[in-house]
């Protein structure tokens, strides 16, 4: 039987892989914080295993102080060091590494890929950047390794939930003047694209993991009123998310525009292209 091991597995996109795998067949294992901080025990998991998720990571939307700064920076680099040594120590290597980034990476100012990108420079950014670092470590190692790139996962749950509730009242509304850009990927796009990868073994490296057509705050909201037959007159201000959140309100504030250039090159197939089939599957 072949095994996935996890680390995040409790999150909303590690319960719906989990579930995933599980239906095909896999046996998988959720590698726990007490099990990372256990090397031994950490390398009987990887040498049980053909394929590592790294999904570990603090949730993003959140205040940052200085002080969660740090915790957002140790879940995901200690996490991704620890995963990189065990694997070097193990005689028997899984097969393929997938680990995860954002498209917090990339500025703001126009449309980005893989292969046509301007890399912002700021704390989230560069976090993502010494995360991918880390990550990359494992192809010396000779292990096959992918990064997505999320772009925001909608699904049951998941963000989607947080959105959804003032819509559900009629008072929803954009962030400010809508006009950010908002990429986003469906759990079901998201769950074929790891399938995907572990069964075409020429795909390695970085792939942004957004629906191929990235949409905006106003569209997004638009949509969100359609599918709940809603109003969406009331805008939040800016300055109300950054007296909530801190700088951390950047990541609902300051969107990206995204395309999965490789992804879409390399044959796959997106199921929800647009926000509109996207939302209206799950609303």
């Amino acid at each position: 039987m072949k095994t996935v091991a996890i680390t995040g597995s409790s999150g909303f996109v590690g319960t719906n892989l989990k579930s995933f795998f599980e239906l095909k067949g896999f046996k998988v294992i959720a590698i726990k914080r007490e099990e990372l901080k256990n090397i031994d025990k950490l390398c009987q998991i990887i040498e049980e295993a053909t394929i590592i998720i790294n999904l570990a990571g603090a949730n993003i939307v959140n205040r940052w102080t200085e002080k969660y700064k740090q915790i957002l920076i140790d879940s995901r680099l200690e996490t991704t060091k620890v995963l990189v040594q065990a694997m070097r120590k193990v005689d028997r290597k899984p097969e393929l590494f997938i680990s995860t980034s954002a498209v917090g990476i990339y500025k703001n100012k126009t449309c980005y890929d893989e292969e046509n990108y301007d890399y912002e420079d700021d704390f989230l950014g560069n976090l993502c950047k010494k995360w991918e670092n880390e990550a990359l470590k494992v192809q010396d190692i000779g292990i096959r390794t992918i990064i997505f790139r999320f772009g925001i996962v909608l699904g049951y749950g998941g963000a989607l939930e947080k959105m959804i509730k003032p819509f559900k009242f009629g008072l929803g509304g954009t962030i400010g003047d809508g006009s950010q850009f908002f990429s986003f990927i469906h759990i079901k796009d998201l769950i074929k694209a790891y399938e995907y990868v572990y069964e075409n073994q020429v795909c390695v490296g970085i792939y942004n993991l957004t629906s191929p057509n990235p949409t905006t705050n106003y569209k997004l909201t638009k949509a969100l009123g359609k599918a709940l037959n809603r109003p969406t007159i009331l805008p939040v201000p800016e300055f109300i998310l950054n007296l909530i959140f801190n700088e951390g309100a950047k990541v609902l504030t300051d969107g990206q525009c995204v395309k999965p250039k490789r992804l879409i090159d390399s044959g796959f197939d997106f199921k929800f292209k647009s926000i509109d089939d996207a939302i209206s599957s799950l609303v």
